[in-house]
């Protein structure tokens, strides 16, 4: 009889253990994308991303132990040129991996899209995808169709779709400010994600590309002096930064800060937020010359936008869930 109680009791307490184990696991390499699934798809999944907050993407190397992680991973989220994901296509090729690897074809069944680098040879950018809403909603939906034969399948769909919801206010809201034609001078290749799907065209780049020297504050006086307004990131090294706020500062254009890499909060609450930011740059309290704005608070930007709509954001969101 004591055996028999011990291993009830034994039983009890393994059970929540063996329930957080049977969760899907999704494994991706950097935090952003892991802040889009965990949104779209709650606690019916399980997401861990590869490279540490704080370190460069394109330098950073597996460890044995992620390289385990990987093995056991249901889906594998890339994003197309990192050396962490080089790996996993190595490692994908020797038939050691019992999950789906995702990459960016995936992607753009769904609508992704990459833009072009206009100050750099008019490549496509890889850098920031996951900052444009309509790439972060195609990545969300290639995943949720990997799980289409699994049991989480019908839990994973219910739980997109007020993700889904939730973007297509934000774009909806977003887009009707009437931003089309402006243009922009960013401080690094992201930041143009930031930007274009509102309409605001990214012209020129402090730093063109990962491999390719910053440029001087007087080489891009000229440029700065034609847009409307200088973006970077929060994240960015100080010189950047620097650089971009002497050329607001110069030329008068305003600066604005958005977030590129971050962790622990809803990729929908970042998005609203870097757009209330950028947005705030075209409203009636322009800054004076060398003046930066500060971010909007995010209550204020809702109702704002629910004037500007002639209807409220949650109406919006309303009519799409019943879509």
């Amino acid at each position: 009889m004591k055996r028999m109680v011990i291993l009830f009791v034994l039983t009890l307490l393994l059970a929540p253990l063996t329930t957080a184990q049977e969760k899907p696991l999704i494994i991706t390499s950097i935090a952003p994308i892991a802040e889009i699934l965990r949104e779209a798809f709650g606690d019916i999944v399980q997401v861990e991303y590869l490279v540490p907050l704080g370190v460069d993407p394109h330098q950073y190397q597996l460890t044995p132990e992620q390289i385990e992680e990987i093995q056991r991973a249901d889906v594998i989220v890339t994003i197309g040129h990192l050396p962490a994901e080089e790996k996993i296509e190595e490692l994908e090729r020797e038939g050691i991996l019992k999950g789906k690897v995702l990459g960016i074809k995936d992607y753009q069944r769904y609508g992704f899209r990459y833009l072009p680098e206009r100050w750099y040879s008019n490549k496509y950018n890889p850098h920031g995808i996951w900052l444009d809403p309509y790439n972060a909603l195609a990545i969300a939906e290639a995943v949720k169709d990997a799980f289409a034969n699994s049991p989480e399948y019908a839990s994973t769909g219910s739980r997109f779709s007020e993700f889904e919801a939730k973007l297509r206010g934000i774009i909806l809201a977003y887009q009707k400010l009437g931003l089309e034609g402006k243009k922009a001078l960013i401080e690094l290749p992201s930041q143009q994600y930031t930007l274009e799907w509102m309409g605001i065209e990214a012209i020129g780049s402090i730093k063109p590309e990962e491999e390719v020297p910053a440029k001087s504050v007087d080489e891009l006086l000229t440029v700065a002096r034609t847009v409307d307004v200088i973006v970077y990131s929060e994240e960015s090294p100080e010189p950047l930064k620097s650089a971009a706020l002497e050329l607001s500062k110069r030329t008068g254009v305003p600066a604005v800060k958005v977030s590129v890499m971050w962790s622990g909060r809803n990729y929908t609450e970042v998005l609203a937020q870097n757009s209330a930011n950028i947005a705030s740059a075209f409203g009636s309290c322009a800054p004076q010359q060398g003046q930066t704005f500060k971010q909007t608070n995010l209550n204020m930007t809702y109702i704002l936008l629910a004037f500007v709509l002639g209807i409220t954001l949650g109406t919006a969101l309303g009519v799409i869930i019943k879509k």
